[in-house]
């Protein structure tokens, strides 16, 4: 029977009508998907060329498929860049840019990526951190077969990391006024440490159980081999705060670290590009108003993100291990995403929620046995929302047609040959200080468009050339306007920023 034929019969002869365009019939078995999702993962990884790193499982998987050199979130903001991965929306397409606002409340007809993947007779789960919960979101159920998987992502063994106490963070992503809406304002409670590095053992902390659990699951799934399975395996760390355990944090030499090289703002960038505080603040012992920290604070806080990165690698070695083991790496597509990148004290600032270069470059990895060149390597541009339409026809399933618009576009063609061009740039937003800044970054150029939400002639532009200035030091808008104008003809091609409400 052909794979299409199986396809109806599994999903119901209803289920594919508008959602798949095209279908490729084909003798082979479906193809499983282990999407691996990793918060705050920035591209400082030994497959990337950082020569202090210690990621030697990441690096393996990069040998096996294709490494995307040049990919990026669409919005630096966790909540935001998981729907636009999920939906295959930007931001600026749904309007979804910050906490609080619920998918189904916009497209209360959506498909996400796992369900497209359902309506095709797939089995669908999610384990970890993979829709954004916490800050007043919730999970998407309609979105898995079973239950969602939960773990913790604020998450501290010591006493002293928290005074026993509940920290700010920890109520934030455990929502807890939604169970105790008497809870005093997140600012009167108290802050929690910004790393610890406890001796103990990996499933100590939530990445360690969450890649357990993750091993349980392909192990009876493994026991159904006719249902093809689409798993996603969200990893928290290298989220603050720096919890990992100690073996973690003596891999590295804090005096090897690379430090930031540039700590100021971009010369002539406008106000609603820089950034102060923000997340970082939320943590001990950060110094409140005070943007760059003594060199010993820096050198600490990029020591506990480096070795999270590590502990979080070990746990992706685990789930590759166990594919090995369970004889489903010929059969299963991989794809590993970093939500969006991380400030490590370049221009001063920390974490993410800006438009700039270091929050948004994430770290892209495909492998699809039989078709991706095995230890690839591309230039190609490339987005989150570009991930749904690969995966789609990377199983076979063709081009989604959705409710929900779809914004990416496949990268089939470059994971067939990694020096295929299919576009020239990508697209990214952030909204700040009353502005939507859309931005679209080219091989050597980023133009941000900073738009006054309440009025739309009050425009400001940032442009760096990554050639000459790789660190963003000087915005060139106003000495390099032939340049602004050609990019903001590109710009022009993509839709104004849509906004749901207001106060956005």
């Amino acid at each position: 029977m052909r794979y299409l034929n199986k396809i109806l019969l599994i999903g119901g002869v209803s289920a594919l009508p508008g959602l798949v365009k095209a279908q490729q019939a084909s003798d082979e078995k479906p193809r499983n998907i282990l999407m691996i999702l990793v918060d705050d993962l920035k591209p400082n990884l030994g497959c990337y060329g950082d020569k202090v790193a210690v990621s030697p499982n990441i690096d393996r998987l990069a040998s096996q498929g294709v490494r995307f050199d040049m990919a990026y979130c669409n919005q630096a903001v966790s909540v935001a860049s998981r729907y636009n991965l999920l939906t295959g929306a930007r931001s600026t397409t749904s309007g979804l840019y910050d906490f609080g606002f619920q998918l189904r409340d916009v497209y209360p007809d959506a498909v996400t990526l796992p369900q497209f993947f359902m309506r095709a007779g797939y089995h669908a789960e999610a384990i970890g951190k993979v829709f954004h919960v916490g800050h007043g979101n919730t999970n998407d159920e309609a979105s898995w077969s079973i239950p969602h998987h939960p773990d913790k992502l604020i998450e501290y063994l010591l006493p002293e990391s928290t005074g026993r106490r509940l920290t700010r963070e920890e109520a934030l992503f455990e929502n807890t006024r939604l169970y105790f809406p008497d809870l005093p304002p997140i600012g009167q409670l108290p802050r929690g440490a910004a790393w610890e590095a406890p001796d103990v053992v990996d499933e100590a902390y939530a990445d360690g159980r969450v890649a357990r659990h993750a091993i349980d699951r392909l192990r009876e799934l493994k026991r159904k081999p006719d249902q093809p399975f689409f798993m996603a395996v969200g990893f928290v760390r290298p989220h603050l705060p720096f919890s990992a355990p100690k073996k973690y944090w003596d891999m590295y030499d804090p005096a090897n670290l690379p430090m930031p090289e540039y700590e100021k703002d971009a010369e002539d960038a406008p106000e609603m590009a820089i950034k102060r505080g923000g997340e970082i603040d939320q943590f001990t012992p950060i110094p409140a108003g005070q943007y760059v920290f003594p060199d010993s604070l820096t050198r600490k806080l990029i020591h506990g993100y480096y070795a999270s990165m590590s502990y979080m690698d070990a746990q992706v070695g685990r789930l590759l291990d166990e594919l090995e083991r369970l004889d489903m790496l010929d059969n299963t597509i991989i794809v590993l995403w970093g939500d969006h990148g991380w400030h490590l004290g370049d221009h001063g600032y920390w974490t993410k929620h800006t438009n700039y270069e270091q929050a948004n470059r994430i770290p892209l990895i495909v492998v699809a046995p039989g078709l991706t060149v095995q230890g690839g390597s591309t230039g190609q541009l490339a987005e989150t929302v570009d991930i749904y339409p690969t995966l789609t026809e990377l199983a076979g399933l063709g081009e989604p047609a959705t409710p929900q618009p779809i914004d990416g576009l496949s990268l089939v063609p470059v994971l067939k040959d990694p020096e295929r061009r299919i576009k020239d740039h990508v697209y990214h937003a952030y909204p700040h200080g009353g502005y939507i800044g859309r931005a679209i970054r080219t091989d050597r150029y980023r133009l941000v468009e900073w738009k006054n939400w309440n009025d739309p002639t009050d425009v400001e532009y940032e442009l760096y050339d990554y050639k000459n200035d790789p660190l963003e030091t000087k915005n060139i808008a106003e000495v390099k306007q032939d340049v602004v104008e050609d990019l903001k003809e590109i710009l022009a091609r993509h839709p104004e920023a849509k906004r749901l409400y207001p106060n956005q």
